[in-house]
């Protein structure tokens, strides 16, 4: 199948900044004639200079910033494949539920007894997490899940001081997610990676040698992050425990689980939930996100502060700070409420059933992508059948034609698709992760592996135009390296 032209519409040409499209004495406003005396501004507080805003019409300023819009990619245009990352579409239902006034309004400081609606949302949605992980209590304050992996790796140390141990060592597999050693680092603990065998899978004897009375605890996500469900995930977790450590479930995966099995029921004691990779909320570009982290029995003394709790008496809801073994707070007031609204609908809006569901999909989708892969893209550990995401490689593609990944990738761009996670995880060569989760339909999944065949065979003819992908973007390749290392954070 011939894919055709890309799908994305683009800007005109030079379409630049909109300073460069200022004209002096245009405008795209006008004040109300003013009806009060003016008052100078005080002279500390005054500029010295013009503020050099861009001076526009209305119709250039509406339409410059429509062309960007539309020249921009995200979950209502496009599929993305993203491996690890779990870009789903967000059901337009949550989000008009988000935006009602008893939601949007509410003021963080007002008293409880007028926020009783929201508090019950909250201390709901805490339980239906508890319940599909397997847990006792949750904090909803991190506002992500890496803030979450920082929240888990607190309470782990509360629970290790209160017993008194010093433990200075968290054990992460060597294709965990780059957040897992970061966040291991800001906890006050040293990063101790555990090999993966020939299969894809935890080294368990590997594993074995390197559990001590110096190891806090282990982070782990089942399944992994190549997608592959850790067969010996009972006896991992026991092992860790044998020496008074706990088992952190990085939630990044948990979407392959839904309604299936249970990160408590493994023997996890601490879970977060990334809840744009599981319920369908935005995806956020770094906040405002969610990522709740539930706790067992024994570490629920240590969880963030407020709690929502309800008196049963009354049945009204309040938020409880008096928790003297509590870690504190993660993030103002009681986090993202906004981003949790969405969790809560996309939650019972599925129940159990249709949760489960979501899983059953989400395996699905990824597996039948996986049997669209070309002959030159193999998946990277055939052996096992992957779950809701799986890691291809081009070194086969490579070898033959010098064709890497990353313009596979850049090709994909001009074909109209998003490409795939591509270099991660490390442990794999010209990795090629991808993950349609379950909102994708087989057309769409046929149409990128069409799209994706088209650039492997474009490889052998024309290696040339993978080269120099993409050529329709308003910008061309860019250095991405240079990009990580010298930010530019402002213009």
């Amino acid at each position: 199948m011939d894919v055709g032209a890309p799908v994305r519409r683009q800007g005109p040409p030079g379409e630049g900044t909109i300073a460069e499209r200022s004209r002096p004495g245009r405008r795209a406003f006008s004040f109300p004639v003013l009806d009060v005396d003016p008052v100078e501004v005080p002279a500390a507080f005054a500029r010295a200079t013009p503020a050099g805003l861009p001076e526009v019409g209305e119709s250039d300023l509406v339409r410059h910033y429509t062309r960007l819009s539309q020249m921009n990619y995200g979950v209502d245009t496009g599929f993305y494949p993203l491996g690890s990352c779990s870009m789903k579409y967000n059901p337009k239902s949550a989000e008009a539920a988000a935006a009602w006034p008893g939601f949007a309004r509410v003021h963080p400081l007002q008293p409880d007894a007028t926020a009783q609606g929201s508090l019950e949302l909250l201390w709901r949605l805490e339980r239906a997490l508890c319940e599909v992980t397997g847990m006792t209590r949750a904090t909803l304050q991190p506002p992500a899940g890496a803030c979450g992996e920082l929240t888990g790796l607190l309470i782990m140390r509360a629970y290790h001081e209160s017993q008194g141990r010093q433990r200075t060592k968290v054990l992460i597999p060597d294709a965990a997610h780059g957040t897992n050693p970061a966040s291991v680092r800001l906890g006050g603990y040293q990063a101790v990676s555990v090999p993966a065998d020939a299969r894809g899978l935890v080294d368990v004897e590997a594993l074995r040698s390197l559990v001590d009375d110096e190891v806090a605890g282990l982070m782990l996500t089942n399944p992994n992050t190549l997608g592959l469900f850790e067969e010996r995930i009972e006896e991992i977790t026991s092992a860790v425990h044998e020496v008074g450590g706990l088992v952190y479930y990085d939630g990044a995966n948990l979407n392959a689980i839904l309604g299936k099995c249970r990160p408590g029921d493994m023997g996890f004691d601490i879970v977060h939930i990334n809840t744009h990779k599981t319920f369908a909320t935005p995806h956020g570009g770094g906040g405002p996100g969610a990522g709740p982290v539930g706790v067992v029995e024994r570490l629920t003394p240590f969880l963030p502060v407020p709690r929502v709790e309800r008196d049963d008496e009354t049945g009204t809801y309040r938020l409880e700070t008096d928790a003297p073994s509590s870690i504190g707070r993660m993030h103002g007031f009681h986090g993202n409420v906004g981003v949790l609204v969405r969790a809560y609908l996309y939650v019972f809006l599925h129940g159990s059933d249709g949760l489960e569901e979501v899983a059953e999909r989400a395996v699905l989708n990824a597996n039948y992508l996986a049997s669209l892969l070309p002959g030159e893209t193999p998946l990277a550990f055939p052996g096992g059948r992957p779950m809701h995401e799986f890691v291809a490689t081009a070194t086969p593609l490579e070898k033959a034609t010098g064709i890497r990944a990353m313009d596979l990738a850049k090709r994909l761009i001009d074909l109209g698709y998003h490409p795939s996670t591509v270099y991660f995880p490390l442990v794999v060569d010209e990795a090629m992760m991808m993950e349609p989760t379950e909102t994708e339909s087989k057309e769409t999944l046929e149409g990128f592996a069409a799209a994706l065949a088209q650039a492997v065979a474009e490889a052998a003819s024309a290696p040339d135009l993978l080269h120099e992908a993409p050529i329709t973007t308003p910008v061309r390749r860019l250095d991405e390296a240079k990009a990580a290392r010298h930010l530019k954070l402002r213009w």
